[in-house]
């Protein structure tokens, strides 16, 4: 969908922003570049939609030459998503969505509607629609910048480090609605970040950028964990790069354990017969884990178990769709050395071990499914 040939950015002053770049982005997936600052990696992405043009080289959008387009005319056909969303200060929600579509033509009622149909769509409720962006959070507004990205249905979108201005917490919900909405819409996106973690989890393919616009490595996720090209890929990636390959290894056959359970207003000292090994998880109605109690925590606790009462309880495996990586995280997390095992509902199923996960591994090695 999108090649790069023998692309250069050289500006005025003699800077090499973009150095000989070839690289072909695959159609329907996730690209992400990645580097450090100066490397040029969103220099690279503009030049896409010609914010700025290469000095030499020639891209080329669904085999035609970028150059041969009217830089207006190519944007519109672009989708774009910056830091901060860059929405219209003066314009409601609704008329910001909308304003892609109206300069394509379409008339207003069609384009209101279409940017009423987004805002579900990214994940937001349609009474948004009539607020203005001051009056949103910083993930609903990149929310809507997506959504304003996806107006006229674009077949390739550009994402500049869109999620870096929110909260860790923000970012990982955004991250994850980015995946559904691929994985229901399927477009060519070029995704640029300076974070490694974020561009392993989002990327189909990652393309690694040193200083000077060259590009060091050019490989899927799992590839570039376990055979980084060379020393800068690898300090790039990180010293913990094998732990976060453990999130390409399914989990699937990992061996679930009992989990003691106590219901969300039991008594402490129902909660103290239903330990196991000194530890129980609070669950809610639905079985959905609260927190953890432990003997010595019980001896604190007045009257009914509440979620204020409950300890913190780390990150939680899912049987369904989890990773041997999240498996050992919710193992190590947990402040009883069992991780809690959810089902796709989010119910408590057991608990997994970190040994488990260990000995996993160690077989998924011995079957050849860990490169050595």
């Amino acid at each position: 969908m999108i090649e790069f040939q023998a692309v250069t950015k050289r500006f005025d002053d003699g800077t090499v922003a973009v150095d000989d770049l070839n690289l072909s982005v695959d159609p329907g997936r996730i690209t992400v570049f990645v580097g450090p600052s100066g490397c040029g990696k969103t220099t690279s992405l503009r030049m896409v939609n010609r914010m700025i043009d290469a000095t030499s080289g020639t891209i080329t959008v669904d085999g035609n030459d970028i150059r041969q387009s009217d830089p207006p005319l190519l944007r519109r056909g672009i989708g774009y998503v910056i830091q901060q969303a860059g929405l219209f200060p003066h314009r409601t929600v609704v008329d910001n969505v909308a304003t892609v579509p109206m300069l394509a033509g379409w008339p207003r009622h069609k384009a209101k509607k279409r940017a009423v149909e987004l805002l579900e769509t990214v994940g937001l409720p349609a009474e948004l629609g009539e607020k203005y962006p001051a009056q949103l959070s910083g993930g609903q507004q990149q929310r809507v910048g997506v959504a304003r990205a996806l107006a006229v249905d674009p077949p390739v979108l550009l994402m500049d480090e869109p999620f870096s201005a929110v909260d860790p917490v923000v970012r990982e919900g955004l991250q994850d609605e980015l995946l559904r909405l691929q994985d229901e819409l399927g477009k060519t996106i070029v995704f640029v970040t300076h974070d490694i973690d974020e561009a392993i989890k989002l990327g189909d393919k990652v393309a690694v950028f040193r200083t000077g616009g060259v590009l060091a490595q050019y490989d899927k996720p799992s590839e570039l964990l376990a055979r980084p090209a060379d020393n800068f890929v690898a300090s790039f990636v990180g010293r913990d790069r094998g732990y976060r390959a453990l999130g390409f290894l399914p989990a699937s056959g990992l061996p679930i354990g009992e989990l003691a359970t106590v219901e969300l207003g039991a008594t402490a000292v129902d909660a103290r017969s239903a330990l196991r090994d000194g530890w129980a998880v609070v669950v809610d109605g639905a079985r959905c884990p609260i927190g953890w109690v432990s003997e010595k925590h019980l001896a604190t606790v007045d009257g009914e178990i509440s979620r204020d009462s409950s300890l913190s309880g780390g990150s939680l495996y899912d049987v369904d769709n989890g990773s041997l990586r999240s498996a050992l995280d919710a193992a190590l997390s947990s402040p009883s050395a069992l991780g809690v095992a959810v089902d796709s509902t989010g119910a408590v199923v057991g608990s997994v071990t970190a040994d488990d996960v260990l000995s996993a591994l160690a077989a998924a090695r011995t079957a050849g499914e860990v490169p050595q």
